[in-house]
């Protein structure tokens, strides 16, 4: 008798500001959704957003995706890693430049505190702060919700005060990459 797999769905935030950034997008998710263990459900448009912690470096392009797993959120952890590794992700200094940087932002009934770099801390620290990652979350999950706000609301608080204008949209998703 075969067992039904469980999916859970995970988000992840894709950033980066060196080399052909856009190019190693798409290289992430052609290789996310070749993987049987992985099912993406939802790309946000590209968005062009300033630097942000150490802030004297080019703009980075940032984007969301929703998927579906099978995978453990550390086996999901390591899948992000090789992708960045194979395109030459650098880890030099904190919030520096980078090819292609995925993180996972949220993953579906999984919560976790770590304290070092070594630990997957869910939700992200940094999810519901940064405007590259809450407008394109609340484009492809508003109703996603963190400590009892969603996205949605998050996303129009950060364009009431000023925050959204770091991040400007610069292609939609279906001209970016097609599911």
């Amino acid at each position: 008798m075969r067992h039904a797999t469980l999916y859970h769905k995970a988000w992840l935030g894709l950033g980066g500001n060196l080399g052909p950034v856009e190019e190693n997008f798409r290289y992430a998710l052609q290789n996310l959704a070749k993987n049987a263990a992985c099912r993406i459900k939802a790309v946000s448009s590209l968005y062009r957003t300033q630097a942000w912690g150490k802030e004297n470096q080019p703009d980075f392009l940032n984007a969301c995706i929703m998927l579906e797993t099978a995978l453990t959120p550390q086996a999901l952890l390591q899948v992000c890693l090789r992708l960045e590794r194979e395109k030459k992700r650098e880890r030099i200094e904190k919030w520096g430049p980078r090819s292609l940087d995925i993180d996972i932002l949220f993953y579906e009934g999984y919560t976790s505190g770590g304290s070092d770099n070594n630990t997957l801390v869910l939700p992200h620290l940094y999810s519901a702060e940064r405007p590259f990652t809450v407008i394109p979350l609340a484009e492809i999950s508003p109703d996603l919700s963190l400590d009892g706000i969603n996205f949605r609301q998050r996303a129009a608080v950060m364009r009431k005060n000023g925050q959204s204008r770091t991040v400007r949209k610069i292609a939609k998703s279906a001209y970016w990459y097609k599911l």
